[in-house]
């Protein structure tokens, strides 16, 4: 009973006629060590991202509670059983928040977990993560693992240095081995030390959105981790704090869905924001041009 629970639910969580998934993070109001412009209006968000093309969103209680309204039938809640304790002058600590059962409450379509290594506290985060993937397959949950650098707000530059290909490559496997269905993963830098993390892992592999970059490099980063295997994305900040939420969506269906090449999306993404920044010059009364 319970696999057949999970079967329908990943059937919600990944689009069965592509293969693909575009989930919008918008938990960021429990992981960052500051408040992040583009999350007051929750449900405008919500509703841009899901015009855009977003299929699931992952977020907190409170959250979901304020923006359910907004889902639609084919909406899936990704719900978040951690936080961080990110003020920690030791860096962020990873904190349990949430229960399987809770999601199964709420009406959810998967948990997520962040899973953090190279800490001090490694040992509970795997415990804690094979509690979460046992839990899973006894309810019929989907379990999204994070399997991403410690601090995620840090560039991925920084993150690389710390790190390495190395960290990612094992933090997706254990991930897989805890029971994940789903990964998501720090994009690694170019797409052969990507295809390592995807075959590595076993698993449906998601590329995280990770700080705020370009356009055209997240773009190309989706491009090249779709050619490698991977089925779609997890992009919060790239989303909620861009110009048009919308429009940015779009264009990483575009890409990951449809097949598009980056600079084809850039162009069209590129016309969109112009006709965004009219139609905004327009409302408030500034003449467009």
């Amino acid at each position: 009973m319970s696999r057949a629970g999970k079967e329908m639910r990943l059937k919600r969580l990944i689009e069965p006629a592509s293969g693909t998934s575009i989930i919008c993070a918008l938990d960021h109001g429990m992981t960052s060590p500051r408040y992040l412009e583009g999350l007051t209006d929750m449900e405008a968000r919500v509703r841009e991202a899901i015009a855009g093309g977003a299929n699931v969103f992952m977020l907190g209680r409170g959250m979901y509670a304020r923006v359910v309204a907004e889902f639609r039938p084919d909406t899936s809640l990704a719900l978040m059983l951690t936080a961080s304790a990110a003020g920690r002058p030791a860096g962020p600590l990873v904190t349990p928040i949430g229960s399987v059962e809770e999601a199964l409450a709420l009406g959810a379509d998967a948990v997520v977990v962040y899973v953090a290594l190279a800490g001090e506290d490694e040992r509970e985060m795997i415990q804690y993560a094979s509690a979460v993937g046992e839990a899973c397959e006894r309810w019929g949950m989907p379990f999204i693992a994070e399997a991403e650098f410690p601090n995620a707000y840090q560039t991925l530059h920084e993150a690389s240095s710390a790190y390495g290909v190395d960290y990612l490559l094992r933090n997706a496997r254990l991930c897989a081995e805890l029971g994940a269905d789903i990964v998501k993963v720090n994009w690694s830098g170019d797409a052969a030390s990507f295809g390592r993390i995807v075959r590595a892992t076993g698993k449906p592999v998601v590329v995280a959105g990770g700080t705020l970059v370009s356009d055209a490099e997240l773009l190309t980063r989706m491009e090249q981790a779709v050619a490698v295997g991977a089925i779609g994305c997890s992009v919060g900040r790239n989303i909620f704090q861009h110009p048009s939420p919308m429009a940015i969506t779009r264009a990483l269906c575009r890409v990951i869905q449809e097949r598009w090449p980056a600079n084809q999306a850039l162009e069209e993404l590129r016309a969109a924001l112009a006709d965004h920044g009219q139609a905004t010059a327009s409302s408030r009364g500034v003449p467009a041009g």
